[in-house]
């Protein structure tokens, strides 16, 4: 009795070259995930700031956190959080971390614009952090162009 697939033809497998994929390069994917571990230096250095303002390490104004108003109070301890959050999400380069990160700076955009009595409405806040969505933005269309369909 003979085995069927050994008396199968055998088909032949082409051999691997090493190297020959390193020709194609992501340069926009690999950008992107560059501006996305900055940014999660970035957002972990912005929430331990806030984190050091509730411990007291830091003040705000010259007062203590106890003695801030209870918008600023709310507005530190949230940033503190949610720039962690968003500092662990960026820098895996997980979906999630891209949008608890812009959830983050569109936070910090509409405090700053739409409530100025909390941190003082920095107008140089606002404008690097659009910048910094549209960059996002512009490296994530420019990534997802180079992916093959």
């Amino acid at each position: 009795m003979t085995d069927p697939i050994v008396t199968e033809q055998r088909q032949m497998l082409d051999p691997v070259h090493a190297g020959e994929e390193e020709g194609r390069t992501d340069q926009w994917s690999s950008r992107l995930v560059l501006f996305l571990r900055v940014m999660a230096a970035m957002a972990l250095v912005k929430g331990l700031y806030h984190w050091a303002i509730v411990c007291g390490f830091l003040s705000i104004s010259g007062g203590t956190f106890e003695d801030a108003t209870t918008p600023v109070q709310a507005a530190t301890v949230f940033f503190g959080v949610i720039d962690l959050v968003a500092a662990v999400g960026l820098w895996l380069a997980a979906p999630w971390g891209a949008v608890v990160w812009l959830t983050s700076v569109i936070s910090m955009v509409a405090l700053e614009v739409l409530f100025p009595q909390i941190y003082g409405g920095r107008v140089w806040v606002v404008a690097i952090d659009v910048v910094l969505i549209f960059l996002y933005l512009w490296l994530a269309l420019m990534s997802a162009r180079e992916q093959p369909p």
